[in-house]
């Protein structure tokens, strides 16, 4: 049991080191700069640029959020239609192609709710209104001496927009502070069917759009917050579905959401309409490429120690009765007993009423002891052994001898029961305890010492 104790606990501290090792040696990767020219929309990404307050905050409130981390071809699918809401910010790490494209279209058309928050919206998400173009106006682009989370720098000269009527999506609202870098939307009504959405120059190459069936179509697109310079936010209506475009990301990033009223704007656009919110991860890089559980202890020193204790584990198993080191011979240890031999002994005497044995056993011991007593020879006579203990002894000299011939003539065979025999064994003890041999009390300190 020690053994096994000892081994239970040198593993433990193995363990325990391992884990203290991996803990001190892990060093967190540094936090790359982030660029407000190049910036990084995730809702994992803490830094400026990221959304992970956004995100953090709408859950700890209560809202349905999810991270949508599946091509947008799975919203058309069972689980899909849980999804209310479908969210996309900023300039994504990898772009949309068509056919994903082509899929969320069809997603919005079937009632979904499409969320675009972007200065330079892709014109393969945007779906047409029947009858109306919505065109980005120039703006400017944020250099790499920009620090995305010194406000100063992204709000300089910068006015607060008001709603320009109350709706939905402005309510409780007061006014936003946009960055300085947010562009502009301009609603018109499309005269000319071939000009695309978004077409700033004419060099630009045209871009395949769907357009709302006319049995789809709804009322013009919905100017929310605008300035002299043109609109900040629209939304308006595609097939069952809708629209809606933000023209800065600033607004819901961690950098830029505490300004004025701009969290309870990012509210308004996410939750309106209730329902699950999913922000699209898969093009921000975070697409499911491994199993959930590598992907939540990813970038922690967890999954290193998992392969710590995995590779211990078959450590022992394959050292298992495997001889390391010279063989050492087991320990040897006598559980035998004086005693057991001794009721195994009167055991067998018993059934065999030998009790002429069970006499000479104890006879021929006192009988040395009364010889080494008086000083004689073990030859000497009973009579003159009994004569010089007596001399020595309060013990009568007759009584003493007659004790000694009675057993041995027990021993030489004279028929004796068993009532006889422990009377005999009796007198023997008084001899003993009379004379102070404690011959009982000695074998008994002599086996408890041999134990």
């Amino acid at each position: 049991m020690r053994q096994r104790l000892s081994m239970i606990l040198t593993f433990v501290i193995i363990v325990g080191l391992l884990v203290l090792l991996s803990s001190l040696t892990y060093v967190k990767e540094d936090k790359s700069a982030d660029f407000e020219f190049a910036p990084n929309r995730s809702t994992y990404h803490s830094g400026p640029t990221g959304l992970r307050a956004l995100h953090d905050f709408l859950n700890e409130s209560g809202y349905k959020v999810i991270r949508w981390r599946e091509t947008p071809q799975r919203l058309l699918s069972d689980s899909g239609k849980l999804v209310t809401t479908f969210v996309v910010v900023g300039q994504t790490q990898m772009p949309f192609t068509s056919v994903e494209a082509e899929a969320l279209r069809k997603w919005v058309e079937r009632g979904g709710r499409f969320v675009l928050i972007d200065r330079r919206p892709d014109i393969q998400l945007m779906a047409r209104s029947a009858g109306w173009s919505i065109n980005r106006k120039e703006f400017e682009f944020p250099t790499i001496d920009i620090n995305p989370g010194d406000q100063k720098q992204m709000t300089d000269k910068v006015v607060a927009l008001q709603p320009v009527q109350p709706t939905v999506l402005t309510s409780n609202i007061t006014s936003v502070l946009p960055s300085r870098f947010a562009s502009r939307l301009e609603v018109q009504p499309r005269h000319d069917e071939r000009i695309d959405d978004y077409s700033e120059t004419e060099s630009e190459p045209e871009m395949p759009v769907a357009e709302a069936t006319s049995s789809s179509a709804s009322a013009a697109p919905v100017v929310h917050l605008a300035d002299g310079g043109g609109a900040l936010l629209v939304d308006y209506s595609y097939g069952l579905g809708k629209i809606v475009i933000l023209s800065d990301p600033y607004l819901v990033a961690n950098g830029g959401i505490k300004l004025n009223d701009n969290l309870q704007l990012a509210i308004n656009i996410l939750t309106a309409h209730g329902g699950l919110v999913a922000f699209d991860e898969y093009h921000q890089g975070r697409g499911i490429t491994q199993s959930g559980l590598a992907s939540y202890f990813a970038g922690t020193p967890v999954l290193a120690i998992a392969l710590q204790i995995a590779l211990l584990v078959l450590l022992v198993l394959w050292t298992n009765a495997r001889r390391f080191g010279r063989p050492l011979p087991l320990p040897q240890v006598d559980r035998r007993s004086s005693l057991e031999f001794v009721a195994s002994m009167a055991e067998l005497q018993e059934r065999s009423c030998a009790y002429d044995l069970a006499i000479e056993n104890i006879y021929m011991r006192t009988r040395r002891i009364l010889v080494r007593y008086a000083g004689m020879d073990y030859k000497s006579s009973r009579s003159e052994i009994a004569a010089r203990v007596a001399s020595r002894s309060s013990l009568e000299a007759h009584k003493l001898e007659t004790l000694m011939r009675q057993c041995e003539e027990a021993i030489n065979g004279e028929q004796i029961n068993w009532r006889q025999s422990i009377d005999l064994v009796r007198r023997l003890r008084e001899v003993e305890k009379e004379l102070g041999l404690r011959m009982r009390s000695r074998d008994a300190r002599q086996a408890a010492e041999n134990i």
